[in-house]
């Protein structure tokens, strides 16, 4: 659940800050106060792409933070995969910085984190719908992924399966280009792999080598350095052993008058046979050095070698090493085309069949739940003023054609606005009003479908809650529409927080909690504000909705028993 939202110096925003609760929280204000904006700020902290014309005219760097209630092994899971800590209070505290220069930085729990890890936690905190969402959510793509939202289908198999089919198939095809195409691969691959051969690569020997080179470049320095060393250690008269030494004896004078001596003469005995190994350990290490220019050439010439193979084959030396190991594996290949094809083939035939296998039953999870959704999506439309016929169509075939990574299906949704009228597609015969509610039901029936189950707070067996926003769903209706709109998204709340931008009273009636996004100007510049209302002042927004910025008795009555019949 969020729990707060601070936005700073972003779009016309100077400084926000907003406390949210369970249940349904409405936001509101005139037109271009910067609702929206608002919804946009906590898109960046769920991993959308940041741009830096976002930042508040003259200010370095916009920031935007919130704080997640995140009670769950999941989110734990996540943070430890990253190598983040978890907050001792079940939380999840998110930061995003852009700055005006365009560079970004992201924080989570106060740790320095990525977007990626923004994105791998934000199906868990939350979803946004969008006012634009309606249009484009209906491409084919979006239409199957909405169904197997609902079904919890997992195409990860298939989708593996379709990757190995499409391997095996590219392989056949280096195999049985023209002949002509085949000798300059032959050609090119021989090549390389020779260069490479050649070489007698050996793992890590790059930074074995610069190791060594290093030694070589500064043998006089290191030998000059050890020696110096072992001669303020052992050698000299004045030496460090040679003073511990006579501190030795005098110690022993003095543990012949007072017994508090021979434990420090013990210690210092101990430290003294310790600085001499030292000292020994750098003779030995500075005996073993060599000055040899032809060595210290031998490395250099064999690094200038193993740069140019990472140049032209591989950014590592392991890369290197692998691409020998396939150019061999493909000049093999060539080499035995006939025997190759045939076993490559066979191998494909299997990997067609684990793929059909695979995608068929994604397919018929899909057939059984179109038929669940689309009369849970009816019966959810039908209860926000509409008298609609749904239907959701499933067709493709297993042909080879239709193949895709996830699945041969294709998924169309139909409806009826109207009661005689014929079924057609949603996104052409809709009207906007109607696309936000059928948008609205899809989204509250598949929250509550098979997709929401896995989601489950470790041993307790409840499921987790993201926190759904409703970016103004809510356009190009009215009346009673707007009402069954406002029932629908409380119904909806009352098993998981609800956010929503809205410009109707009758939405805005249903709220746990209502808050005002004002827009004013201060010394020459406009800044946005967020506050949470009481009930007078409720009531007065509700009316000033009604009938704008001057208000009257009627629409404050009306106000009062909007919000009395929808508490």
């Amino acid at each position: 659940m969020l729990l707060e939202l601070r936005v700073e110096n972003y779009a016309v925003i100077d400084n926000v800050a907003v406390q949210f609760a369970a249940g349904l929280n409405l936001l509101t204000g005139e037109t271009g106060a910067g609702k929206s904006i608002l919804i946009d700020a906590l898109a960046l902290l769920l991993g959308d792409k940041a741009s830096a014309d976002a930042v508040r005219h003259g200010a370095e760097k916009a920031v935007i933070s919130a704080v997640f209630g995140a009670d769950s092994p999941v989110f734990d899971s996540i943070l430890a995969d990253n190598g983040l800590d978890t907050d001792e209070n079940s939380q999840v505290i998110l930061r995003r910085e852009i700055s005006s220069t365009g560079k970004g930085r992201v924080f989570i729990n106060n740790q320095p984190a990525t977007v990626g890890v923004l994105k791998q936690l934000a199906p868990h905190f939350a979803v946004i719908h969008a006012q634009n969402e309606a249009v484009l959510a209906f491409d084919g793509l979006s239409r199957l992924a909405l169904l197997d939202a609902f079904a919890g289908v997992d195409t990860s198999k298939t989708a593996e399966t379709y990757d190995r089919w499409r391997q095996i198939q590219q392989r056949i095809a280096d195999l049985e280009r023209d002949e002509q195409n085949r000798l300059r691969l032959l050609d090119l691959w021989s090549f390389q792999l020779k260069e490479i051969s050649e070489a007698r690569l050996q793992p890590e020997e790059d930074a074995k080598l610069a190791a060594e080179k290093r030694l070589l470049a500064n043998a006089e320095r290191i030998y000059t350095a050890a020696m110096a060393a072992y001669d303020a250690l052992y050698e000299s008269n004045e030496s460090a052993a040679a003073l511990m030494r006579s501190a030795a004896r005098h110690l022993e004078e003095l543990s012949r008058f007072d017994e508090q001596f021979r434990q420090q003469l013990s210690q210092l005995e101990s430290a003294r046979i310790t600085v001499e190994d030292i000292g020994q350990n750098l003779r030995a290490y500075a005996d073993g050095i060599e000055s040899s220019p032809e060595r210290l050439a031998e490395v250099e010439d064999r690094l200038a070698l193993l740069d140019r193979l990472k140049r032209k084959y591989g950014p590592s030396l392991e890369q290197v090493m692998a691409l020998g190991d396939e150019l061999q594996r493909k000049l093999g290949e060539m080499e035995n085309k006939d025997e190759v094809l045939r076993g490559l083939r066979a191998e494909l035939a299997q990997a067609a069949e684990q793929y059909l296998e695979s995608a068929r039953a994604i397919s018929r999870q899909r057939y059984e739940s179109a038929r669940q959704l689309e009369k849970q999506v009816e019966s959810e439309v039908n209860e926000l003023a509409m008298k609609a016929r749904f239907k959701v169509e499933t067709s493709g075939s297993d042909e080879e054609a239709n193949w895709t990574p996830r699945g041969f299906d294709q998924v169309q949704y139909l409806i009826s606005a109207n009661p005689g009228e014929p079924l057609g597609p949603v996104e052409e015969i809709a009207s906007g009003g109607e696309l936000s509610r059928v948008m609205l039901a899809l989204k509250t029936t598949i929250e509550s479908g098979p997709a929401a189950r896995p989601r489950r707070n470790g041993s307790s067996g409840t499921a987790l809650q993201r926190t759904l926003v409703f970016d103004e769903i809510d356009s190009g209706i009215g009346g009673r529409a707007a009402e069954a709109v406002g029932k629908k998204l409380k119904q909806l709340s009352r098993s998981t927080q609800v956010l929503c931008v809205t410009h109707l009273p009758q939405i805005a009636s249903f709220a746990d909690q209502h808050y005002l996004i004002e827009k004013r100007e201060a010394g020459g510049r406009t800044k946005t504000s967020v506050r949470a209302l009481d009930a007078d002042e409720r009531t007065r927004e509700l009316a000033r909705m009604m009938s704008g910025a001057k208000l009257t008795e009627t629409s404050l009555k009306h106000a009062e028993q909007l919000l009395k019949a929808n508490r």
